[in-house]
C-alpha cells in the first residue's frame, strides 16, 4: 500500500487552532515569506489547516464555519498551499475530527454524552474553557465528510490528509444508543459502550480514508492519518493507513519514557513512520515558549535513530506570520538531522530481542512494559516490542514480562520456538499458567506458591554477580516461591525477612531485615529458558533500582553471548544498530533529561562521551570506520566479528560508520 507514497522527512505540524474572537487573521501572511521560512529551516512538507478544533474553516468557501475574521479576500489555505508547493514543499491538510466548537454549538444534540448523560468535555465544567467533544455517530459524521469531500474537491491532489482527535468515545446519546441496539448490543453495558465506539472509529475511519483514496485515483497516492489512537492498534487498524505518524512531546505529558516503547512496537509493521515533537517549552498551547536546543536535539534524533522521520510541532501566529526565533532554532537542529539521514538512508534496524507486551495494554503499558524498555535500552541491547502473536523466527531472544500471560496459543509457539533454539526469559505472573504452576516444561522449574513477603531479598551467584556485590538487595515487590528441578540451575537465590511487617508485629522504618538466604530462587535457568520469580521488569519500572537492571543484563548476557553491540558508557547512553547496503552503523545518543518542575522533565545539555570504547559486531572486516555526519576518521581493531574502537562525542548525537 505505500511503496509509491511520497514520504517526507522533516516536518511541521502548523498548529493554527483560532477562536471566533480573534479578529485579524491571516492579516500578515506573505506567501513569498511563508515558503521561504520553512526552505531556510530545512523542511520539507508542512501540515496547514483545513479545519481547527473551534470547526473554523481556512479557505475559499461559502460554509457558515469559515473563521469570521478571516478576510473574505483571503483564501488562506489555498495561498499556503500553493507557496509552499511553488519552492518544493509538501502541503498535508488537517481536519479536526471530535473536536469542533462551531458544530457543537450549532447542533448540541450532536455532542456525545457520557452514562450520566452529561457532556463530553476536555476541561470539564460548564464554566471552564475546553473542547467539547462530538458523537461520530451523530449526523456530525455526516457534517464532516462534506466538508473533507470540499477540501478534496478544492485541492486534490493533496499531499495528505490529517485527521485529529480520533480516539474511541463512548457515548449515550440518543444516535449512540439507536445505534448500538442496531448492533445487538447493551448501552447499559460499559464495554458494549467501548466496542461500539471502536465499531464507529472503524466505520469513519474506513469511510473517510476512502474518499482520500478515490480523490487521489488517478494521481499518486497520499496518505491519511487518524490521530489519537493507540499504535498499538495498528497491527488491525494498519488497513486504513499507509503511514504511521507518532505524537510524542515528551514535556507535553508523553514523558521521555513514551516514544522508546511506542516507536519499537510500529517498527515492525514496516510503514513508513514520523515522529513528532513539538518546539514548545511544555505542551500544545505553550504559544509563546521555546524548549531547550539540547532537547529538541535530542527529540529529533531519538526519533531519526529509531528509523523514523520528524516533524515538530509549531503554533501559527493567528496573523500568519511564522516566527523567526522558533524556525532559527527548528533549522539549526533539521540541519543536523538532514546532514545525518544520508548515512542511515534506505537502511534497516537490528533487533535481537522481541519483548511480548499484549496490545491491549495500549501505548502506555504500565511499569512492567516500561521497565523493560528502560532497562533494555540502559544495557544497549537491540529489542522490539511485538504482540504475542508475532513470528518470532528473526529473534535470538524473546523477553515475557509480568503483563503478558501465556494463553494455549502463545504456549505452544513458545515451546516450538525454544525447541528451535531460540532463548526465553519469563518474569513473575507470565511464568505461570491458570493453574499457578510453570507455564512451560523446558522452564525447570517447581512453584510452590505466592511468597508471604511483600519484600524479599535478592542474592547473585557467581554466574550471574558482575558488578553486583555480595549482598542481599531488597525486592520491593512481592513475587512467588519457586525451586529448580534437577538439571536446572539457581542463579540468584532468595533471602527473607524474620516476618512479615504488620500493625502489630514490626521492626524498624520499613520492611523486616532478612534473616537468611532460603531454599528458593529467584531465578532459574533450565537450557535457554530463564524464569524469574520476582517482577523484574514491575520492580525496575517502579523503583528503578539499578541492581535490577544488572541482574537482568547479567541474565541476557547468558542467552544472547554476541549483542550487536557493547559499549562502556553512561546509563543514558542510546544505541541503535541500523544495517545498511554498504554499512553497519550504530547511532549514540547521550543526553540526561533531568526532573527540574513538579511533572516535567527538562534536557538543557548533553552529556559526553570522552574515549568511550565501542564493540560493533559486524559481517565482515571494515574497510573504514569513521564517524557522521563529520566523517572524521577512527582508530580500529577487528577481531572475533567485532569492530573495537574508542569514541568522543560531546554535542549529544553521532553515528559510528563500520564501511564494508
Amino acid at each position: 500500500m505505500s511503496e509509491l507514497l511520497d514520504f517526507p522527512k522533516r516536518t511541521i505540524h502548523l498548529d493554527f487552532h483560532t477562536g471566533p474572537d480573534i479578529p485579524d487573521v491571516g492579516t500578515e501572511f506573505d506567501p513569498d515569506k511563508f515558503a521561504r521560512t520553512f526552505l531556510e529551516a530545512h523542511v520539507d512538507s508542512v501540515t496547514v489547516f483545513a479545519m481547527c478544533h473551534h470547526g473554523h474553516l481556512y479557505y475559499d468557501t461559502d460554509h457558515p464555519a469559515r473563521h469570521p475574521g478571516l478576510p473574505r479576500n483571503l483564501n488562506l489555505l489555498e495561498q499556503q498551499v500553493e507557496a509552499l508547493r511553488k519552492v518544493g514543499i509538501r502541503a498535508p491538510i488537517y481536519l479536526s475530527v471530535q473536536c469542533n466548537e462551531f458544530a457543537a454549538n450549532e447542533h448540541p444534540d450532536w455532542i456525545a454524552l457520557d452514562a450520566e448523560l452529561k457532556q463530553v468535555k476536555r476541561g470539564a465544567g460548564r464554566f471552564k474553557a475546553g473542547w467539547q467533544i462530538l458523537d461520530m455517530s451523530s449526523p456530525y459524521q455526516d457534517f464532516l465528510a462534506d466538508i473533507l469531500q470540499e477540501v478534496l474537491d478544492r485541492f486534490a491532489p493533496v499531499d495528505g490528509v490529517f485527521m485529529d482527535m480520533c480516539w474511541d468515545q463512548p457515548s449515550c446519546s440518543v444516535w449512540a444508543v439507536k445505534g448500538m441496539a442496531r448492533k445487538g448490543l447493551d448501552p447499559r453495558k460499559e464495554e458494549h459502550r467501548a466496542r461500539y465506539a471502536r465499531e464507529v472509529a472503524h466505520e469513519y475511519m474506513a469511510r473517510y480514508r476512502g474518499m482520500v483514496e478515490e480523490a487521489q485515483r488517478k494521481h499518486r497516492p497520499a496518505g491519511i492519518w487518524f490521530n489519537s489512537r493507540p499504535k498499538t492498534n495498528l497491527a488491525e487498524e494498519k488497513k486504513f493507513l499507509r503511514h504511521v505518524e507518532i505524537e510524542a512531546l515528551p514535556t507535553g505529558g508523553w514523558g521521555y519514557a513514551y516514544f522508546p516503547y511506542v516507536a519499537r512496537f510500529v517498527r515492525p509493521l514496516q510503514l513508513p513512520t514520523l515522529s513528532h515533537t513539538g518546539r514548545f517549552f511544555k505542551s500544545w498551547g505553550d504559544n509563546t515558549s521555546l524548549k531547550p536546543e539540547m532537547a529538541l536535539k535530542y527529540e529529533c534524533c531519538q526519533i531519526l535513530s529509531q528509523g523514523m522521520t520528524n516533524g515538530v510541532g509549531d503554533l501559527l501566529h493567528p496573523r500568519g506570520l511564522p516566527s523567526e526565533a522558533v524556525y532559527s532554532l527548528i533549522g539549526r537542529v533539521y540541519r543536523h538531522i538532514q546532514a545525518c539521514e544520508p548515512y542511515v538512508e534506505g537502511g534497516k534496524l537490528l533487533s535481537q530481542i522481541a519483548l511480548l507486551v499484549h496490545p491491549q495494554l495500549g501505548d502506555r503499558p504500565g511499569p512492567a512494559g516500561l521497565g523493560a524498555t528502560r532497562a533494555l535500552q540502559q544495557l544497549r541491547q537491540q529489542f522490539d516490542v511485538v504482540p504475542p502473536d508475532a513470528g518470532l523466527d528473526g529473534y535470538e531472544l524473546v523477553i515475557v514480562p509480568e503483563t503478558t500471560r501465556i494463553d494455549e496459543a502463545l504456549k505452544s509457539r513458545l515451546e516450538a520456538y525454544v525447541k528451535q533454539g531460540g532463548a526465553l526469559i519469563l518474569s513473575g505472573p507470565a511464568a505461570l499458567g491458570e493453574d499457578d504452576e510453570a507455564v512451560l516444561k523446558e522452564q525447570g522449574v517447581r512453584v510452590l506458591g505466592p511468597s508471604p513477603y511483600s519484600h524479599t531479598f535478592l542474592h547473585a551467584l557467581p554466574p550471574v554477580s558482575q558488578n553486583l556485590a555480595d549482598y542481599g538487595y531488597v525486592m520491593y515487590e512481592p513475587g512467588f516461591r519457586m525451586m529448580p528441578e534437577p538439571g536446572a540451575e539457581t542463579l540468584a537465590a532468595i533471602g527473607e525477612p524474620y516476618f512479615e511487617r504488620e500493625f502489630d508485629r514490626f521492626s524498624g522504618h520499613d520492611y523486616t531485615p532478612e534473616e537468611r538466604i532460603s531454599e528458593y530462587a529467584a531465578a532459574v535457568k533450565n537450557g535457554h529458558v530463564i524464569t524469574f520469580a520476582v517482577p523484574i521488569f514491575e520492580a525496575y519500572g517502579k523503583h528503578a533500582a539499578p541492581n535490577y537492571r544488572q541482574l537482568l543484563g547479567n541474565c541476557i548476557n547468558l542467552l544472547l553471548e554476541r549483542p550487536l553491540v557493547r559499549a562502556d558508557g553512561p546509563s543514558q547512553l542510546e544505541t541503535t544498530v541500523v544495517r545498511t547496503a554498504s554499512a553497519t552503523v550504530v547511532h549514540l545518543l547521550s543526553f540526561s533529561p533531568e526532573r527540574r518542575a513538579e511533572q516535567l522533565d527538562i534536557v538543557e545539555d548533553a552529556f559526553p562521551l570522552v574515549n568511550m570504547p565501542l564493540f560493533i559486531r559486524t559481517p565482515q572486516a571494515p574497510s573504514r570506520v569513521y564517524m557522521a555526519p563529520n566523517e572524521t576518521e577512527l582508530e580500529y581493531e577487528y577481531k572475533d566479528g567485532y569492530v573495537s574502537t574508542r569514541v568522543t562525542v560531546l554535542d549529544g548525537h553521532a553515528m559510528v560508520v563500520a564501511l564494508d
